[in-house]
Order: structure tokens, then sequence, then C-alpha cells
């Protein structure tokens, strides 16, 4: 490390320090941190998930389980006895400086609020938004009910050409109205992700028409900001649904792949992206789409495993007949010879009993909101499917 200002050895200005110690704000800082957290939690007893690495559980004497859950400096423990949260309090901070702020009722602007008469957790972004808003004069636009109307036909085409209008976007904050959205749209607001996903395609040149339909989309979190994921308890598992935009991608004309899951009626789980191949048909763009989904599923059941937590055969659903009898039937081996390899593991998923892949109608489908515009009535129904409610 260069010698700091201040203290600079007389004769010697060319002299480097030698790091006893790592230091807040150097760049192999957060990876000694982690090194050290982790060798504190498994030497207490502590296991860490094989899938995430920053969730530590421990099974208590009376057989329930202690959960521990890392961002960074930030953490949340959760038990069924206050008294294993208190113990797990103590000796971290035997080891570690910090900070006890009670049960938790906001963390990485979340907003976590309870109801132990009826047993139900709300998560909110409600205080993050308004400042999102704030920041980029969006306060006082006039609200809408959807993410991104249907009459947005987002397209490079559409990107400025010439030099001056290069230069005038240029002074758009369009990259960080973008990751704004996509924070907001990963931790808690599903209905986002096929609005985030369409505009950030032209992050590397946007134009008036891109920029519209990022204000579309902020004008939507305006009339928005008390929205809210439901977590109750009911006896539905983790349930999943998946959908697909045969040739979306007016660019590229790549499908998009949507898919949302559920764990007893509330959204866990949610994407919207492009598809890596050219689907030559909707049969082909669902049945990709169907295998993104079980891919997630089979991680989903897994992690689950993992945190103590049984759960049966995951069902995904989807409104395309045609492809889940691709998914069941090699005797359509000759129109589809051509679908990359690794597209095939879902038919032994789905063989050995791991995945369920059944039908759903259209309409009771919320992961088209993933992979369409929609209007008001179908979008607000997509997101009571998934326990987003006003």
């Amino acid at each position: 490390m260069q010698q700091p200002e201040g203290f600079i050895v007389s004769e010697k200005e060319d002299y480097v320090c030698l790091l006893r110690k790592s230091l807040y704000g150097l760049k192999q800082s957060p990876r000694q941190w982690y090194k050290r957290f982790d060798s504190f939690m498994t030497s207490h007893d502590f296991k860490r998930s094989s899938l995430e690495s920053c969730v530590y559980f421990k099974k208590s004497s009376d057989g329930s389980f202690v959960y521990l859950l890392l961002y960074f400096h930030d953490l949340l423990i959760a038990a069924k006895d206050k008294g294993e949260i208190r113990k797990v309090k103590a000796q971290l901070s035997e080891e570690f400086e910090m900070k006890d702020l009670g049960p938790t009722k906001k963390i990485l602007g979340m907003e976590i609020l309870r109801d132990r008469k009826t047993s139900k957790l709300y998560i909110s972004q409600k205080g993050y938004i308004e400042k999102v808003l704030c920041r980029f004069n969006m306060q006082s636009a006039k609200p809408v009910s959807t993410p991104l109307a249907a009459h947005f036909r987002l397209s490079s085409a559409l990107s400025p050409q010439s030099d001056d209008k290069i230069k005038y976007m240029s002074h758009v904050p369009y990259f960080s109205v973008v990751g704004s959205l996509m924070y907001a749209m990963v931790y808690s607001l599903p209905d986002l992700s096929y609005a985030v996903s369409a505009v950030s395609r032209y992050m590397a040149n946007p134009g008036k028409e891109h920029w519209k339909a990022i204000q579309w989309i902020l004008r939507y979190l305006r009339g928005t900001t008390d929205v809210y994921i439901q977590f109750a308890r009911t006896k539905d598992g983790v349930i999943g649904y998946v959908d697909a935009d045969f040739v979306g991608d007016l660019d590229r004309r790549r499908s998009l792949t949507g898919y949302v899951f559920t764990i007893r009626g509330c959204a866990i789980s949610w994407k919207a992206t492009l598809q890596t191949i050219v689907a030559l048909s909707t049969t082909e763009a669902e049945y990709m789409a169907i295998t993104e989904a079980c891919k997630e599923a089979i991680w989903l059941k897994v992690l689950f495993s993992e945190l103590n937590e049984d759960l049966q055969i995951n069902i995904v659903f989807c409104d395309s007949q045609s492809a889940i009898f691709l998914t069941k039937d090699q005797m359509f081996h000759e129109r589809t010879k051509h679908i990359d390899v690794w597209y095939y593991f879902v038919y032994d998923i789905i063989a050995c009993g791991d995945i369920v892949v059944s039908k759903i109608s259209t309409h009771e489908n919320p992961a088209d909101m993933m992979t369409n515009s929609l209007p008001i009535t179908k979008f607000e129904h997509c997101l009571d499917l998934v326990g987003v409610h006003c």
C-alpha cells in the first residue's frame, strides 16, 4: 500500500507499506472478511449452504433450526426459539464489533412488516422507490396502471444515429435509472421483470423512445409505492409458472423466457430473459422456457431440502400443451433434432419424477406478465396469483 498522506517517511518516499491486516476499502477486504466470518461460523457448528454461500444453519438440541443470512456486514438471524437467537448474537458479539438493531424492520432497502395475529409477513420497498422517484424528478408524475404499455415496440432502430442525438442522450441518466429499477425488481417487484428486461437491452445506445419507456415505468412506480409481497401460512408448496413470448426481441428475433415460483402462494423467485438461441416455433420457445424453469425448480428443491424443508415433487405449470408433450415424448425427435443437446436434460428430470409439468390456462398463468405487456385487468390478476398486493 502506498504511504498515506501525512505519514510519508522522509527520504523514503518511494517505499510502500506492508499490510499486516486487511483494511476497509481494499479490493481483497470483502474476501478477507468473508473468510474470517466463515471460519467463525463453522467453528460454532454452523453449516454453510452448498447452494448459497452466505446462508448458514444449525440444528438445535430440541430439533429446531437456527438460520443466519449474511450480506456483507448485515446479518439476519431466524429461529423458532428466541433464546437460540440471543445465544447466537452473544457469540457473534464476542468475536465481532456489532450493533443489535432488534427485530428486523428494514434491510437492503426492503421494509419488513409483521402481523403476528394473522401470521402474515409483508415485504415492501416503499422508501427506496420514493427515493428513486425523487432522484429522477418523477415524484409528481402522473401514475399509470401497468409497467410497460403495449404501444411501446422497442428496438435498436429507435436508437440515435446522428452525433447530435447521441450527445443529447448521453446527458440522460438512462444507466442510473435502469440500475435502480433492476435493484427494485430483483428484491421484491416481480411485476417489473418484463419492463426492465425490455429497456435494459438498449444500454449501449438508448434513444428517446427508450427513455419514454423508462419514464413510463417510473410513472407506474409512482402509483404503486405501496405494493408489497405477502407471506402467509398455507398448505401450498413450491409451484412454478412458466411462459414464453415467441420472437419477442425485434432485433435478433429471439424469444423471451419468463417464470415465477411461489411458495404458499407468494413469489420467491422470478426471471425474464431472452433465450440464447432463436426458436423456430412457439412450441420450441415454450419448450426451452420449460427447461429453464425446471433448472430453477431443481435448485429450489435442493436448497429447501438442505434447509430441512422437505418439498414434495415440484409442479411447473405451462400454458402450451404441445410443449408439454414435447418434454415427455421423444417421438418428436425429427422436429426437434436441431435444438441444443443441453435442453434435453428435461426428459430425464421429468421421467424420474423430480419435476411435474402440467397444463394451465393462459388466463391463470402469472408468468404471462413476465413476457408481455398486459391489459390492466389481466395484469392485476397475475399479481394476485403470486401474492403481490397494494
